[in-house]
């Protein structure tokens, strides 16, 4: 089930127009949901960006918009699921192109089928927002009867679903054929929980603050806390992120004296782990507004960095030391923090995506000094975007060479480095203790 525990009974809502239908209780938060899913589907847009569209002009309290997210969460999450319970139980074995049908059965049953909320909450505010809709009101009766037949199968329904059901066919056929059928499957199985909250550490933690350190050395939350409210947030005593995030910088081998470039920086996780070993850092972010959020980052945690707007590939700012490129990729690997990712990325996007790195990653070699490291990673699973990526760089550079990641310099799992010695994390790795995001990592030196 969901963590999300909003009122039990919110304020009964009211239409102002006269004579109109009294909106049941929780009905604009609904709304917004399956309003925003059809923008995440149709328009290919994060969950987050969806909401703030749908609520730019009418804004919801924080009760509701947390609602929202979480039903669009799991909405994507367990989306697999809830596509094949309604396909079986349509008569045609397809829901009709009607308006918003199709994402208010879904949210509908993101919640009926896996949320706490009561399932006539559920159904009824579908209804009604089906019978307000020219395209989706002549549906409303077959909405009604659909969702109420669903809630009373339920349990059947979970029992006989797949592992692997929530996955897109394409991108499961894809990892099996990466990591072997077992560890795709187990992927898929991860995929399905919440992901855990890990906390990268620069100064002592409150033993208030209950976790336990991982393997690796992140700290893993054990409370469900604002992280605002931890204490030694305020201080800069720690910053949120996952355990495979904060491999790549430690691979650098930053210490006092080095001149690193971050590239594609915000939102300053990783230049914070090489300000914070003395280093001389420069951060570059192609985005105005990600940009601010990094130096406001920087500034809670009282790292120095200089903070630069713009594009990695027109880059001139001089030779450094070490370079780490953290490229824009498809993000397969945080679909379990970004579940709509599985459902908006294409094979086009990885592809277009992969020669979009391999254009950075020729440039960033030229601002490399002689003997110097790039530390190249990507949050995907892809192999286009992690190990191909290297084997296509080094094959057109003989210069450089690859540095393996290693257990004992590097702290990371055996595991978790290929065969060729580059990191990859996958969200199967640190099963036990929750699991972690996918990520990809290679160092490739510059021959002196």
């Amino acid at each position: 089930m969901s963590r999300w525990q909003g009122p039990k009974r919110p304020p009964r809502e009211k239409s102002g127009e006269k004579g109109a239908r009294a909106e049941p209780p929780g009905f604009r938060a609904r709304l917004v949901a399956a309003r925003a899913h059809r923008r995440v589907m149709r328009e290919r847009r994060p969950i987050d960006e969806a909401i703030a569209l749908e609520t730019k002009t009418a804004p919801l309290p924080p009760a509701d918009l947390g609602l929202v997210r979480a039903i669009l969460t799991v909405a994507f999450r367990r989306r697999g699921t809830i596509r094949q319970a309604l396909a079986s139980r349509a008569a045609t074995g397809e829901i009709a192109e009607a308006g918003p049908l199709q994402a208010l059965l879904e949210t509908a049953l993101a919640q009926i089928l896996f949320m706490d909320v009561p399932d006539h909450a559920a159904v009824d505010c579908a209804v009604e927002i089906a019978k307000r809709d020219s395209n989706a009101k002549h549906y409303a009766a077959f909405a009604n009867a659909l969702l109420r037949r669903i809630a009373l199968e339920k349990a059947e329904i979970l029992m006989s679903m797949p592992d692997t059901v929530d996955v897109p066919e394409w991108l499961f056929e894809r990892w099996s054929r990466a990591y072997g059928a077992e560890r795709a499957a187990a992927i898929a199985r991860i995929h399905r929980q919440e992901p855990p909250v890990d906390l990268t550490i620069f100064a002592p933690l409150s033993p208030e603050i209950a976790g336990r350190m991982l393997s690796t050395g992140s700290f893993r939350l054990e409370t469900e806390a604002a992280i605002a409210a931890l204490p030694g947030y305020a201080e800069g005593r720690f910053q949120v992120q996952d355990a495979a995030a904060a491999l790549p910088a430690r691979l650098v081998g930053a210490k006092a004296g080095m001149r690193i470039a971050d590239l594609c920086a915000a939102p300053g996780g990783k230049t914070a782990q090489l300000a914070a070993t003395g280093a001389t850092v420069l951060a570059v972010e192609r985005s105005a507004r990600r940009a601010e959020r990094l130096r406001e980052n920087l500034a809670r945690l009282k790292l120095p960095a200089e903070v630069i707007v713009g594009d990695a590939l027109t880059l001139e700012a001089g030779m450094f030391d070490a370079i780490l490129l953290d490229a824009p990729c498809s993000a397969t690997g945080t679909i379990r923090r970004h579940p709509e990712v599985a459902w908006t990325k294409t094979l086009a996007d990885i592809l277009a995506l992969a020669r979009q790195q391999r254009a950075m990653l020729n440039s960033a070699a030229k601002s490399l000094k002689p003997g110097g490291i790039i530390v190249y990673a990507t949050c995907s699973l892809e192999p286009e975007e992690g190990e191909r990526q290297v084997e296509a760089f080094l094959a057109d550079h003989p210069q450089f060479m690859r540095q393996p990641v290693s257990v004992e310099s590097d702290g990371v799992l055996a595991e978790m480095i290929t065969s060729a010695g580059d990191l990859r994390v996958l969200p199967c790795h640190l099963a036990r203790e929750g699991g972690a995001d996918g990520f990809f990592a290679a160092r490739l030196q510059h021959r002196a």
